[in-house]
C-alpha cells in the first residue's frame, strides 16, 4: 500500500543542468521545465548590503544586458559546471518549487543530474550537494554522453560501438558507448557560448561594433552555417559603435558568420577526429557503418552534420529533437533504474 502511494506522488526527477538552458524531466510526466540557466540579483544598500534574487530562468535572461547598477543577471554555469555554488542551489530550489508548487506537500525527490565527462570530482560534489541542497533525497549523477545516448535512442546495452557527439551551451562531448558503458569520452570546453563569443569578436575587429550575448546568439540561429552553403542569407544587426559610441546598424552575411566560427567549429572536429583515432577497430568499424548521432542545442547550427560528415568521411544524423536528449535519456535512467543502474556514476 505504501510503495503505491508512493509512486502515486512519485516526485523523481532527472535534471539537465546545462549551461545555457535547465531542463526538468518528471517521472511519468515528461518534461515539465525548459528556462535559460540565468539568475538576476538585486544589491540592496551598497556593495555590503543583502543580496536577493530578483528573477530566475525566462524572466531573468531578458534581463542580460539590460540591467541598472543594483540589479546583475548572472550565469551560475560555466563550461557546463558550477561556477557559483550558492546561486545554482537557490536556482534549483526555484526550479523544483515551481513544478511542485500545486503540490499539498512538499517532497524530497530522488533526482538524476548530468555531469560533463571531464568534470572533477570537486566539480560533481559541488553539483551533488547543490541537489542535496534543494531537499533531494537521493543523487545520481550520469555522465552526459551516455544521457545523450539513451535519448537518441542508441543501442547502449549491446556488444556494438554506438558514437554520440553532445554540443551543448558551454561543452562539447564525445562518447563511444558499447554495452552500458562508455569506453572513450572526451569533452571539449566548446559549445553555443563559444560561437555566440566568436560572432561578437569578429563583428567588433571587422566593423568596429559591439552587439551583445543576446543579439550575437540571435544571429547564431537566424544566419549561423557550419559549412558554406549555396545560398547567401543577410541580416541586419543593430549595435554600439566601438569608434562614435553611438548606436548603428549594418548587414552581416551568413558567410561572415561561418568565418567567425571556424575556430570553435575546428575544435569540435579534432574532438571528433581523436576520439575516433581511439577507439577500438572493431567498435570502429560499427560506427563507420552507422555514423554518429548529434544532439544538444547545438547540433541546430545548420550544417554542422555536413561539416562532420564532409571531415570524417563518416555518415552523421541529427537526433529527434537534439535540446531534450540528455534530458530524456536522464529521464529513461530514472524510470528504468532497475535496468540502466550501471549506467550512473559513482564517484
Amino acid at each position: 500500500m505504501f510503495s503505491f502511494v508512493s509512486k502515486y506522488f512519485s516526485t523523481d526527477l532527472a535534471i539537465d543542468l546545462g549551461t545555457a538552458n535547465t531542463l526538468i524531466y518528471v517521472r511519468g510526466k515528461g518534461i515539465v521545465l525548459d528556462e535559460p540557466s540565468v539568475v538576476a540579483i538585486r544589491q540592496e544598500g551598497g556593495p555590503n548590503g543583502k543580496k536577493t534574487i530578483q528573477a530566475v530562468g525566462l524572466a531573468a535572461k531578458q534581463m542580460l544586458g539590460r540591467t541598472p547598477g543594483n540589479i546583475t543577471a548572472i550565469r551560475p554555469m560555466k563550461d557546463g559546471v558550477i561556477a557559483d555554488f550558492t546561486i545554482t542551489e537557490q536556482m534549483l530550489k526555484y526550479f523544483i518549487k515551481k513544478i511542485h508548487d500545486n503540490q499539498w506537500f512538499r517532497p524530497s525527490p530522488r533526482i538524476v543530474i548530468c555531469v560533463p565527462y571531464g568534470s572533477t570530482q570537486v566539480e560533481r560534489r559541488a553539483i551533488r550537494e547543490s541537489a542535496l541542497g534543494a531537499n533531494a533525497s537521493q543523487v545520481f549523477l550520469i555522465e552526459e554522453p551516455m544521457a545523450a545516448a539513451i535519448g537518441a535512442d542508441l543501442p547502449i546495452a549491446d556488444a556494438t560501438g554506438s558514437m554520440v557527439v553532445d554540443v551543448g551551451g558551454g561543452t562539447t562531448e564525445v562518447g563511444v558507448i558499447s554495452l552500458g558503458g562508455i569506453v572513450y569520452s572526451a569533452s571539449v570546453r566548446v559549445g553555443g557560448d563559444k560561437f555566440d563569443e566568436a560572432i561578437i569578436n569578429y563583428i567588433r575587429r571587422n566593423y568596429g561594433m559591439l552587439i551583445g550575448e543576446s543579439t550575437a546568439e540571435n544571429i547564431k540561429k537566424q544566419i549561423g552555417s557550419a559549412f558554406p552553403g549555396s545560398e547567401v542569407r543577410e541580416m541586419e544587426v543593430k549595435g554600439r559603435n566601438l569608434a562614435e559610441g553611438i548606436p548603428r546598424s549594418f548587414t552581416i552575411s551568413s558567410n561572415e558568420i561561418l568565418e567567425a566560427l571556424t575556430d570553435p567549429l575546428n575544435s569540435i572536429v579534432s574532438a571528433v577526429k581523436s576520439a575516433l583515432e581511439q577507439t577500438p577497430p572493431e567498435l570502429g568499424a560499427d560506427i563507420a557503418e552507422k555514423g554518429m548521432v548529434l544532439t544538444g542545442g547545438g547540433a541546430l547550427l545548420r550544417e554542422l552534420d555536413r561539416l562532420l560528415m564532409e571531415e570524417t568521411g563518416l555518415p552523421v544524423v541529427v537526433a529527434d529533437d537534439p535540446l531534450t536528449c540528455v534530458v530524456r535519456g536522464s529521464g529513461r535512467a530514472l524510470e528504468e533504474m532497475d535496468k540502466l543502474g550501471t549506467v550512473f556514476t559513482n564517484d
